[in-house]
């Protein structure tokens, strides 16, 4: 499977703190989003971190094992082909990071792998907050992105389930188009004001200087 953008500005722009010791990502893929997760917790200090990747689809906890086994933080990563409704953590999760299917209103793809990355079934946003409900720490964070359209629905249903939104930062791919992918953070308690923030992605055919800045560190 390809390593997509989103999921590169997932690990780039979670919020992370000294405090984050386990955590989960649901829907690894390759692994992405949990290796620049724990190459961002090591330049915090914190070594002591681990993270587990979940994926329904047995070829790409494969690959996400696979890519784990042959970085620098390996003993702090696993992966795992099991569904989000199958996970037992044993243990409450600091974090709960993911990028979830989101094309649910386009056709099927007919390769099955990347139909199953491409659309929604048994997760979504709405089931990511449904499991976090349940296995968050006091203190714990769900951070997940998703298309802008569907920030309100998103972020009430979230409410609904008692959790505050930490934070939101919304994507535009050049500054004249509106936003199109959310990322949104959310916690159990915390303060009650929302941090708002915007990136904009490229300029003039450009990545902008602060998407660059974000970024940069991931790539080779």
């Amino acid at each position: 499977m390809k390593v997509n953008s989103d999921g590169v500005l997932l690990g780039a722009a979670v919020p992370l703190g000294k405090d984050t010791r386990r955590v989960l990502d649901v829907g690894t893929g390759t692994g992405t989003v949990a290796l620049i997760v724990a190459q961002r917790l090591e330049e915090l200090g914190c070594p002591d971190f681990m993270i587990e990747g979940i994926d329904i689809d047995p070829a790409a906890a494969s690959e996400a094992s696979f890519n784990f086994s042959r970085s620098p933080w390996k003993e702090n990563l696993g992966s795992t082909c099991v569904s989000l409704s199958g996970y037992v953590p044993g243990t409450p999760v600091d974090l709960i990071v993911s990028n979830p299917p989101y094309f649910d209103s386009s056709l099927p793809n007919p390769d099955g792998r990347d139909s199953m990355a491409r659309h929604e079934g048994d997760l979504s946003c709405f089931t990511l907050i449904d499991f976090a409900a349940g296995n968050l720490a006091p203190a714990g964070t769900l951070t997940v992105i998703f298309p802008a359209l569907r920030e309100n629905e998103v972020t009430r249903y979230a409410r609904g389930k008692g959790f505050r939104v930490r934070r939101l930062l919304r994507i535009r791919t050049t500054g004249t188009k509106p936003p199109s992918r959310v990322i949104a953070t959310f916690g159990q308690g915390g303060p009650s004001e929302t941090i708002q923030e915007e990136l904009v992605l490229t300029q003039k055919g450009k990545r902008t200087q602060e998407y660059a800045s974000l970024v940069n560190d991931f790539y080779l």
